[in-house]
């Protein structure tokens, strides 16, 4: 196994892995290994599997990365829909996505957002981001990058997913969510994600958040509103909190379930 460019920078410069250190990798297909490191000579780091048939096992294609530091409780795919922010936000935002371990980013165009990226700049740029923030966290969720959407594609998307396409549905049903400034509902993400959902997915609006007629179309397609406290944040801001809460009170199910029932 040989590695060059910013994985070897990543491995031997912000690791400081050395000849005879060891670092547990996560192989395309899926195929784990931990990886003993023979020589970092010349900008190339040169390593061997053990047990060696590991390596032998996986596709060719594509350097390892770092693999996650620990399992932790199964958790329904969670699917972000962002509305696309302006300037470099959605940098961060796909950045933070990939190492909270969300299953997919779904860039689209709301009343208020920026256009969607000419040409395929952009989104080899978030690619390579995801792939850099999936090194550093060692999430083992493999973060998918949607094409950027209209508001039409976004809410076929939706029907979707609600059938189990792309993400199988394994237990509950689909939960949609939008974040929104304005309280629209008077319940919370407990009630929301009670019903041990098979896939979440939450949508943030850009600067400005979404129109009252984006909010209305938003519930009829079965989306519940959510409301962050008494604050406006950061479109950028909004997506990692959301995130966050969604993904802990998925974590910690079983514990407020218990205490809800007694």
């Amino acid at each position: 196994m040989r590695i060059s460019g910013r994985d070897y920078h990543y491995l031997v410069r912000v690791r400081r892995l050395a000849a005879g250190g060891f670092f547990p990798a996560l192989l395309p297909g899926g195929v784990e290994a931990r990886v003993r490191v023979l020589s970092v000579e010349g900008g190339v780091l040169t390593g061997v599997c053990e047990p060696a048939g590991n390596c032998a096992d996986a596709p060719e294609p594509g350097p390892p990365v770092p693999a996650p530091r620990g399992p932790g409780p199964p958790l329904p795919p969670i699917v972000l829909f962002q509305a696309l922010p302006k300037g470099s936000k959605m940098d961060l935002v796909v950045r933070q996505a990939a190492e909270g371990g969300l299953a997919e980013v779904v860039p689209f165009v709301s009343e208020h957002s920026a256009p969607p990226p000419a040409g395929g700049e952009k989104p080899r740029r978030w690619e390579r981001i995801i792939r850099e923030a999936r090194q550093q966290s060692g999430s083992r969720a493999a973060t998918a990058l949607h094409r950027p959407l209209s508001a039409d594609g976004l809410f076929e998307y939706w029907e979707d997913l609600k059938k189990g396409r792309p993400y199988p549905l394994k237990g509950g049903e689909a939960a949609g969510l939008f974040f929104h400034e304005t309280p629209l509902a008077d319940t919370g993400l407990h009630d929301y994600l009670g019903n041990n959902p098979g896939i979440v997915v939450f949508a943030v609006g850009p600067e400005g958040g979404f129109s009252s007629a984006e909010a209305a179309r938003f519930k009829a397609a079965g989306f519940g509103s959510v409301t962050i406290g008494d604050t406006v944040l950061r479109t950028e801001t909004a997506a990692l909190y959301g995130a966050a809460a969604i993904r802990t009170i998925l974590l910690e199910r079983n514990l407020w379930m218990r205490s809800v029932n007694g």
